[in-house]
């Protein structure tokens, strides 16, 4: 049957609805942007490359508004490691791993209320946070201190207050990386991870804060790129049908999860996606699996790319690969969750700040240890020396977000310097680290210290030199304590780098 050109339109306009795009620039908007808008484009992604300040952050996402009034903004906001509003800076907020190693909800929800706040005030509507993976192996690359620790009820508790929170703001959550990415130590962004675990671990582990997250209404899930084999053996869980729609959007009385808002797939141009199917292919196939929007985030999107695939999702609808009713229906879904945030925004105006909640979190998510005995520790009468170990930058954090304790410490103790020390002679960093602290006492700063031989070698070698040091974990501490004073933070964000520089001066009681 020849189509009319009105359902030609149409079928142009719900393709483009499902795409989620991003774009170069941070005070201007490309020229394309606003023409794909008007031809049905509904929602657009913001990285940290478009981020300069809240105030112009909002100004941004007015131009977008001035074009369609109802389009949706997401951002990758999750707090901790991994921010974009505070890229240059490091985040106000602790990460998960942070909130979940204090244990109280209402602390959550107020951490999550407040970046919500700030969130709606700079325009944007959907976080596509939390995650709600369970970090159940500790070598994994790229959740580790994302996730809110490795008991699945703790997760599902705190992944709820987190979700009622970023709600309460009028920014509607998007809880990830469904249906799990937290046992494996394959990250996601370089190839594609295999999770052999039977569905009874998955209904009682992996699972448990997602259901949880449905019920407290989130109004979007994430998908994960994971092969799952004992759901689907062929396929990873964006492009699933047996994930997204046997599973996920399946009603509980069929063993599903029965979710019925937006399902977001994650960013496609990722490797486990793009190396096997390409941008074109895997997104025909996401939305014929159940997404309904498709992240397109990694790399700015251009024009051009925007068009191949929409023009995909198009031609996969006149091949008969993907039916025009599901098209329809994930654009819908779209639609309707751009109109929820619409309407959440403007009911949701008016909450007072709560600046310091973040760095309140930050405190209590310490943990303080002398393993030398506590009369081996004195805080500095002196400028201190900060060595910070760099690891690998995790992928979803990137390189461009600072970390550690140094410029921290600098404002309590004027005079202290930090470096950074990376390689694999544990000897020769020791050295270096030595030469650079010379008569200063060492403050040591890891991340992930267990999953590093080089990093931890490097750490003895230091502390067998210099018996006082103080060691602070960044990352998951799954080392035994070391050092004459031993602060594990659970995360690296700005503030959590604060409350460790205040305990380490004498500022704050440990």
């Amino acid at each position: 049957m020849t189509s009319t050109v009105s359902e030609r339109d149409t079928l142009a306009r719900d393709a483009l609805a499902v795409l989620q795009p991003t774009f170069a620039g941070t005070t201007t908007l490309p020229d394309w942007l606003p023409r794909q808008m008007e031809n049905g484009l509904t929602a657009v992604g913001l990285f940290g490359r478009n981020v300069v300040s809240p105030e112009q952050v909002a100004a941004l996402t007015a131009r977008l508004r001035a074009v369609r009034p109802e389009v949706m903004v997401a951002v990758d906001e999750e707090g901790g490691d991994v921010t974009r509003l505070e890229v240059r800076g490091g985040s106000s907020f602790p990460g998960n791993h942070a909130l979940g190693s204090v244990d109280d909800p209402e602390l959550t929800r107020a951490v999550a209320a407040e970046l919500g706040r700030r969130l709606a005030a700079a325009g944007i509507t959907l976080n596509w946070a939390p995650s709600a993976d369970i970090n159940s192996d500790p070598a994994n690359p790229v959740i580790g201190v994302r996730s809110f620790g490795e008991d699945p009820a703790l997760v599902a508790r705190h992944t709820v207050a987190y979700v009622e929170g970023l709600q309460s703001a009028g920014v509607a959550a998007c809880v990830k990386h469904f249906p799990g990415h937290g046992n494996t130590a394959v990250d996601s962004h370089l190839a594609l991870p295999r999770i052999d675990i039977g569905t009874d671990t998955l209904y009682a582990r992996e699972l448990v804060p997602f259901r949880a997250a449905v019920r407290a209404g989130t109004r979007a899930v994430m998908s994960a790129h994971i092969l799952l084999p004992a759901l689907d053996p062929e396929r990873p869980g964006t492009l699933s049908r047996a994930v997204l729609t046997g599973l996920l959007r399946a009603p509980a009385a069929e063993g599903g999860l029965g979710f019925e808002g937006l399902i977001v797939s994650d960013a496609l141009e990722m490797r486990a996606i793009a190396d096997a199917y390409g941008l074109e292919g895997g997104s025909v196939l996401a939305v014929a699996a159940g997404a309904d929007a498709l992240c397109v985030g990694g790399t700015p999107s251009d024009e051009a790319e925007v068009l191949r695939l929409r023009d995909a999702l198009v031609a996969a609808v006149r091949s008969g690969e993907l039916p025009e009713e599901r098209l329809h229906d994930a654009a819908e879904r779209v639609r309707a969750l751009a109109r929820w945030t619409t309407r959440a925004r403007e009911r949701a105006g008016g909450a007072a700040p709560d600046g310091e909640i973040g760095l309140t979190a930050a405190r209590r998510a310490l943990r303080v240890s002398h393993p030398a005995g506590e009369a081996a520790w004195a805080p500095p009468a002196s400028p201190a020396y900060v060595a910070s170990f760099a690891p690998a930058a995790n992928s979803a954090a990137g390189e461009e977000t600072p970390w550690g304790l140094g410029p921290e410490l600098a404002r309590l103790l004027p005079g202290t310097a930090h470096g950074r020390h990376a390689g694999h002679d544990p000897a020769a960093l020791a050295a270096e680290v030595l030469r650079a602290a010379g008569q200063r006492p060492v403050v040591a700063v890891v991340r992930d210290v267990h999953r590093h031989p080089w990093m931890a070698a490097a750490l003895a070698a230091v502390l067998a030199a210099r018996p006082g040091t103080a060691v602070v974990e960044m990352g998951l501490p799954h080392a035994p304590p070391a050092g004459a004073l031993h602060i594990a933070t659970h995360g690296a964000a700005r503030v959590c780098g604060r409350a460790a520089a205040e305990v380490i001066a004498g500022r704050r009681a440990a």
